[in-house]
């Protein structure tokens, strides 16, 4: 969202009022830093170990209040966390055209990505606007009865903020051997949890084990059902470096720096291949497919053998990791938040609301 408020802060006809949610406060601050954006409300909902109904019921009650204080005449958030099902949803009682920024990405099981694939989806149900990053997201909503009127392929706004950010020159802040092809790790998605999160383990231990002239850098997240038991599999392995979550600006320096990715994130799936970074994806379905069609990202699941012949592959083979590293990327060119400003001010401007 940066791009998208700093795009609309550079225009006249508009007050622009940031909220943050805080819904993952630990990511959210050094974001906000960096693109020197400060909300103007924050809610700091997260607490330990909160449980979805909780969250979702302090968001509501939280966002409801804010709506009939503010009085926004539009909203706009994006993705598809808890906190955009819950304002979608505010906006839909308050009658206030609400913005759907990504909108449209789908797997088609409500159980996987959980609970993303439910949260889009109901907030595609009522939103005013479908900011779609890809036409294959468009061809989503449409199949979902979405009025192509209501619909605009703007590209993904995250490679707006992708591009903003590698055009600098960005400190990693860790020590890595110069010597050895770094292999960058993330796991985090609860659908993950358990022993597929294990087998992850395993495959990354073995990689490591086989392959001495690779070092694998995992920031691990915070959830202790992951982080205790990556540093329970994984903390005596000489060449694999587990360190604290990335603030962002480190963790795009990581990707630039990186041989070959492997992470079961949605929003690498889209950075990488924009830095010409081969991503596995450790997930059985995408609601991203535009890059695993493209031969750019590679689904593996969270399968011990596949992991490991995947990367083995792009590790030995010269001509398989150039097919996947060749610098393309379906989800935009850097203009996707200056498409949703003129969306919304041609709204404003012809008196439609």
């Amino acid at each position: 969202m940066a791009p998208v408020i700093l795009a609309l802060q550079s225009e006249s006809w508009v007050d622009v009022r940031v909220l943050a949610t805080a819904q993952h406060r630990h990511l959210l601050d050094q974001v906000l830093d960096f693109f020197g954006i400060k909300p103007h409300i924050d809610l700091n909902i997260m607490r330990p170990n909160q449980a979805l109904t909780t969250l979702t019921a302090r968001l509501l009650l939280e966002l409801d209040s804010v709506l009939q204080a503010e009085k926004p005449d539009i909203v706009l958030a994006q993705g598809d966390t808890t906190t955009v099902l819950t304002m979608a949803l505010a906006c839909f009682y308050h009658h206030i055209p609400f913005g759907h920024v990504e909108a449209g990405l789908r797997t088609w099981d409500m159980q996987n990505p959980f609970p993303e694939e439910a949260n889009r989806v109901i907030a595609g149900r009522l939103a005013r606007w479908h900011f779609a990053p890809t036409e294959s997201s468009r061809q989503n909503l449409l199949r979902e009865g979405v009025s192509d009127a209501d619909i605009v392929v703007t590209g993904n706004t995250v490679i707006d903020a992708l591009l903003m950010t590698a055009s600098k020159e960005l400190e990693l802040g860790i020590a890595l051997d110069e010597t050895k092809r770094l292999v960058l790790v993330t796991s985090h998605r609860r659908e993950n949890f358990g022993e597929p999160f294990r087998s992850v383990c395993r495959a990354l231990k073995t990689l490591a084990e086989r392959n001495a002239d690779i070092q694998i850098l995992y920031p691990v997240h915070p959830n202790p059902g992951v982080k205790d038991v990556a540093h329970a599999m994984l903390g005596d392995c000489h060449n694999i470096i587990l360190c604290e979550p990335l603030e962002y600006a480190p963790f795009i320096a990581a990707m630039k720096r990186a041989y070959l990715i492997i992470s079961d994130s949605g929003g690498v799936q889209e950075e990488a291949p924009a830095l010409g970074k081969p991503v596995l994806v450790l997930r059985d379905e995408t609601e991203r497919p535009e890059a695993v069609e493209m031969g750019v990202v590679k689904l593996v699941g969270p399968s011990y053998e596949r992991i490991i012949v995947e990367t083995q592959v792009l590790l030995d083979d010269v001509a398989a990791y150039k097919a996947m590293a060749r610098g393309i990327s379906p989800y935009g060119d850097g203009k996707g938040a200056q498409r949703i400003v003129d969306v919304l001010r041609d709204f404003l401007s012809l008196g439609l609301r």
